[in-house]
């Protein structure tokens, strides 16, 4: 593993990032990129594509558009403050786990991330506070999900990609019946989706959660939905009505505004899409050169 250790300078108690991190993990070049307008702050990327930000000093601090969407979900997941059990498949740098046990103190967390060496980097370079209830598995998704117990989870959040694609076996309604097996009656299920024109994809995860769950949102930038560009899209489930008014508001009022999609509409932009199966199951497109420029 070739790797450019990180020099730190010391100021009182504060780790000031001053190189990146370079290191051969199991998905590729991993970069901890510091973050120069936050002091412990750094971003991670797999072959240049961007995956996480974390800050170490403000752990609810969500960079990413598509994470601060996750995080208006994790936020209406259960009143303020309460501690959920989360389930997060796709661990990355852990930011949304760090999120969870810093806006719901005392919350009992899963995560599954493939990735063992990433998983190890991650530790030592942005370590987790101890006093956390994270227990992170380094196993395929579907298998970390088949071990956790029916009816456990408040909250499932999928973020889960391979060369900066979906894996096909994540986009099936097998693996959302085992999804639905593990969230609690009432709880919710999350995933971060990218796709761009026509947006097959898209509507084919939307058709085929449809088919699992009862109620159903998607938030995502217009231009997204209008598939004027590759983006993400979050799409939320739950066997229980979503707070849409709220999550619209939230989502209306970001840095970088999106729009929800629930209910009829929802439907008529699915389109009559099939939902898919693991017979038939395909990783989600890659993005275009652009998308990370």
């Amino acid at each position: 593993m070739a790797r450019a250790k990180a020099r730190a300078k010391r100021s009182g108690d504060r780790r000031v990032a001053s190189q990146p991190v370079v290191a051969t993990v199991d998905g590729g070049l991993a970069e901890l990129m510091p973050d120069r307008d936050r002091a412990r702050a750094w971003s991670l990327l797999i072959d240049g594509a961007p995956q996480s930000h974390v800050d170490l000093d403000d752990p609810a601090y969500l960079k990413f558009e598509y994470q601060r969407r996750l995080g208006h979900v994790i936020d209406l997941a259960a009143p303020p403050g309460k501690p959920v059990h989360a389930v997060h498949l796709g661990g990355g740098a852990l930011t949304l786990a760090r999120y969870v046990a810093a806006t719901r103190p005392r919350s009992t967390q899963r995560a599954v991330e493939r990735d063992a060496a990433l998983v190890q980097l991650v530790r030592r370079e942005l370590p987790l506070d101890p006093n956390t209830r994270i227990r992170v598995r380094s196993v395929d998704a579907r298998e970390g999900l088949a071990k956790v117990p029916d009816g456990w989870a408040d909250l499932v959040i999928a973020d889960v990609f391979s060369g900066a694609r979906t894996p096909a076996h994540l986009t099936s309604t097998e693996f959302l019946d085992d999804v639905r097996r593990v969230v609690k009656a009432g709880g919710v299920y999350a995933a971060n989706l990218a796709d761009g024109p026509p947006l097959a994809h898209l509507r084919g995860q939307i058709a085929t959660a449809a088919g699992v769950f009862p109620e159903l949102a998607l938030v995502a930038d217009p231009a997204v939905l209008r598939g004027k560009r590759f983006g993400n899209a979050v799409l939320v489930a739950s066997d229980r009505p979503l707070p849409i008014a709220e999550l619209t508001r939230r989502a209306a009022s970001d840095p970088h505004p999106a729009r929800v999609e629930h209910g009829r509409t929802l439907t008529d932009f699915t389109g009559g899409a099939a939902a898919v199966t693991d017979a038939a199951a395909v990783a989600s497109p890659a993005p275009p050169p652009s998308a990370f420029r």
